[in-house]
């Protein structure tokens, strides 16, 4: 293990959780972290033919961290395990750069026999908390499994599955899907695993939300253009940065709110301050 792929392993780490807040707390309290450095040195000493010393450090880091990689896996950079316990990832499996994984995953075989037995997720896949990846399958690249899901068949690239069995909900991203994509990235919102076809409201909702937002951010752009042209400078000024916090704060204002008791019964609440009904 290089001092280079340390960094992009810590490096992805803030990029994907927004709960890391400095080096030093990444190195010492992320057991992802801990059993990606781990893996990355049994794999060179089972590479080097030293293979029960690999076999007895990844036993090491399974006690240690809750997560059981084989050494003779193959792993690729930026590879990033949140929260992490119960994952497992077999002997044959292959992921490629810049995957996540979600805690309770299994990248499992479903033969005895010798070879190839284990899934290869490409370039950019992301599994959800609890789901399965069983066989000599390929996960195409920036694929979405969805928590829980059981997949056993190959899943096409960009594509999102759920359920159990495993069911494509969607394919690749359409022009629609990249423009809600990019104004989620702007946003830090993350809309992993939800699509048009799944029965979520609330996912419909944000959707509809974001096409509202990206519709207002052209009809400014265009504004500003029209008011450059005449001479006014005003739209020339960045727009603030949004803050992850104050999503944060909104979110946990509304479960409040809606969390308070209804003192009235579901009747209309008095005026005030006149107190008539």
């Amino acid at each position: 293990m290089s001092i280079r792929h340390l960094r992009e392993d810590i490096a992805c780490v803030f990029e994907r959780d927004p709960a890391a807040r400095n080096t030093f707390e990444v190195l010492t309290t992320y057991p992802g972290l801990h059993a990606v450095m781990h893996y990355r040195l049994a794999h060179w000493l089972w590479l080097k033919g030293f293979k029960w010393l690999a076999r007895w450090l990844s036993t090491i880091s399974r006690w240690f961290t809750g997560i059981e990689i084989h050494p003779g896996a193959t792993i690729g950079r930026r590879f990033f395990i949140d929260h992490g316990m119960g994952v497992v990832i077999g002997e044959t499996a292959e992921i490629g750069d810049d995957c996540t994984l979600y805690h309770g995953v299994t990248l499992g075989g479903t033969t005895w026999n010798k070879g190839k037995r284990h899934p290869t997720l490409k370039n950019g896949v992301v599994v959800g908390a609890g789901a399965k990846v069983l066989g000599p399958i390929e996960v195409g690249d920036n694929a979405r499994i969805g928590s829980n899901a059981v997949v056993t068949k190959e899943v096409p690239e960009g594509a999102t599955v759920v359920g159990i069995p495993g069911r494509i909900v969607r394919k690749a991203s359409t022009a629609e899907d990249e423009q809600r994509r990019r104004m989620a990235e702007k946003i830090g919102f993350d809309a992993y695993g939800i699509a048009d076809e799944m029965p979520d409201p609330i996912a419909r909702s944000i959707h509809n939300l974001m096409d509202h937002m990206h519709a207002v951010d052209r009809k400014i752009d265009t504004m500003c253009k029209a008011l450059h042209t005449l001479g006014d400078t005003t739209c020339s000024e960045a727009l603030p940065q949004l803050e992850a916090e104050t999503f944060l704060s909104l979110n946990e204002g509304a479960r409040a709110t809606a969390a308070e008791p209804d003192d009235n019964n579901g009747a209309e609440p008095p005026c005030q301050p006149c107190g008539k009904s």
